[in-house]
């Protein structure tokens, strides 16, 4: 059987489901109503998309992504898991997330750090203005951030699933420009590693860098929601909305804009 990346992808790295309650939850803490449009940038298979129109009948999603490979998997292996209701609420784009003629979204989500692709101050603020002209007027721009001290250094960090194993691999880190390079790579049990599965050239952007940005544009309002940890001092996967961070070897968050 051939390996299927998108596959392992889903099994170790994401969880839609979890993302779009996430999602949901936050638009109603900071609006006090419901969301109903979501715009999934650099969606690759868009499973959020369709988890979103899962929530309840109100929810239109719209999964914008340049690379036809991922969002034909979707299509094959996501979309296809909707009734037929839920199927026509969601929408697929292959086009540029910068596109003027993009619809309008309650909610614009480039999660799993995408927007970190951004190398260059006035190309990740050329984004974020593109975003914020795409909100509605009572729109949120939400983007998941990491960092931390063992964020700067070569590193490789293994995780364990009964039929594979799952490494996460920064192989380089420029402290004179924040820019990194990650590798996924996956074994299959009692097989050899597959190295390089995915491949991710990133700049790594800070919280108050992401912040004075999303102010420059004209958001309103930053908020940031940071993970918790569990008696291991591990994180546990819940966020809440703090005001000032904690000092952590490494750490997850969301940054919140709102127009």
């Amino acid at each position: 059987m051939a390996f299927d990346k998108y596959l392992y992808y889903a099994r170790s790295v994401q969880s839609p489901d979890v993302d779009a309650a996430f999602l949901d939850r936050v638009y109603r803490e900071i609006r006090g109503q419901e969301a109903r449009v979501l715009g999934e940038d650099f969606c690759a298979a868009f499973a959020l998309c369709c988890e979103w129109a899962k929530l309840n009948a109100d929810k239109v999603a719209y999964g914008i992504d340049l690379d036809p490979e991922p969002l034909e998997y979707g299509r094959a292996h996501y979309l296809n898991q909707l009734n037929a209701e839920q199927k026509a609420r969601v929408h697929t784009l292959q086009t540029d997330v910068m596109n003027p003629e993009l619809p309008k979204a309650d909610i614009i989500a480039p999660l799993n750090f995408s927007y970190f692709g951004f190398k260059q101050r006035a190309d990740l603020k050329r984004y974020f203005q593109a975003a914020f002209d795409r909100l509605n007027d009572k729109g949120l721009l939400i983007m998941d951030c990491f960092g931390g001290q063992s964020c700067m250094e070569p590193n490789e960090h293994e995780t364990e699933y009964d039929d594979f194993s799952y490494y996460w691999d920064q192989d380089t880190f420029d402290p004179l420009t924040n820019e990194a390079m990650f590798y996924i790579h996956y074994r299959p049990k009692g097989q050899k590693k597959i190295k390089n599965v995915f491949t991710y050239d990133w700049r790594l952007w800070s919280l108050p860098e992401l912040r004075d940005l999303l102010e420059e544009i004209g958001f309103k309002k930053v908020h940031y929601y940071w993970e918790g940890t569990d008696e291991d001092g591990e994180g546990d996967g819940n966020f809440n909305k703090i005001d000032k961070g904690e000092i952590c070897d490494s750490w997850v968050a969301y940054i919140v804009g709102e127009k």
